[in-house]
């Protein structure tokens, strides 16, 4: 197996910035310096044993620190940061998560999005504070990563479930079922908005983004494709960002595993050959909204 130590940068990276840890912290306890830390964040070689100590530190395993075999993460703060690393040399995206890819969303969903997530979690949760912190985290990762895509330009390929998009439009965009009346009626309004920006996308056909939308069933779990220059990488996340989101629970995980990128790419495959697009894909979801006005 061939040692990345760029790759072990960005997971020692993500996990620092998700441990709630100060550098200070982090440098005083593993004893290196401060710049040692940034240094191998940045890629450079670093003794197993300084790595190992890192990875007690920051909750890991050494073997996902490393990238062997399987990259686990717990928390949604150190997996988007990982998504946002990914995408800095990614060719190409595909994507089964959610209504909605968000890459492709709005700039306004970003605003909602950040209500959404603080809403949904419970007044008296013990963990609310670190929750709203991590939220914050998490909302600062997810800008840079809308950036860098409008600046970079991967190629994307975006599987919807229509059965997801019409449950978005009639719900709208929530974290709580103790929402008034007139706010539940501003979030559908607005989830209606974002599937019209879906609509325009299908309509227009921009270079580079294909969509397809799948009226069959499809996996509960969402997971992305990225294919870079040397080889692709699978995540299989239950992280969401659309109605009912969830960033506070549960195991993402990463890996370059041949076996399991084939098969994801055999079902993404399938899916895709099942979908409609293009302008009776469009149709379809303007059909879902005036099935919800109705």
């Amino acid at each position: 197996m061939t040692i990345r130590f760029d790759d072990i940068g960005d997971r020692l990276k993500a996990f620092r910035i998700s441990s709630g840890l100060s550098v200070e912290e982090i440098t005083l306890k593993a004893k290196i310096s401060r710049a040692a830390l940034y240094r191998y964040e940045r890629g450079e070689v670093a003794k197993i044993e300084t790595l190992v100590r890192l990875a007690d530190l920051l909750g890991v395993s050494i073997t996902t620190l490393m990238g062997v075999g399987v990259e686990y993460l717990a928390s949604a703060v150190a997996f988007f940061e990982r998504m946002r690393q990914i995408e800095e040399t990614v060719d190409q995206i595909v994507v089964l998560f959610g209504p909605i890819s968000y890459l492709l969303t709005s700039t306004e969903y970003d605003n909602n999005l950040r209500q959404v997530l603080t809403e949904s979690i419970p007044a008296n949760s013990k963990t609310r504070l670190s929750s709203i912190k991590d939220i914050e985290l998490v909302m600062e990762i997810l800008a840079q990563r809308k950036v860098q895509y409008f600046t970079r330009k991967p190629g994307i390929v975006s599987i919807v479930s229509s059965s997801e998009m019409e449950r978005f439009l009639r719900n709208g965009m929530v974290g709580s079922t103790s929402l008034s009346k007139e706010t539940r009626d501003r979030r559908r309004a607005f989830a209606v908005a974002e599937a019209e920006r879906v609509i325009s996308i299908l309509e227009d056909e921009p270079i580079g983004v294909q969509l397809g939308v799948v009226e069959d069933t499809v996996p509960q779990s969402s997971f992305q494709i990225f294919r870079q220059p040397d080889r692709p990488l699978l995540a299989v996340s239950p992280f969401r960002l659309g109605e009912n989101p969830n960033v506070r629970v549960g195991v993402a995980m990463i890996t370059p595993a041949p076996e399991a990128v084939k098969l994801h790419d055999e079902t993404a495959s399938e899916l895709w050959s099942r979908s409609v697009k293009g302008k009776e894909a469009a149709r379809l979801i303007k059909s879902l909204i005036d099935k919800i006005q109705s």
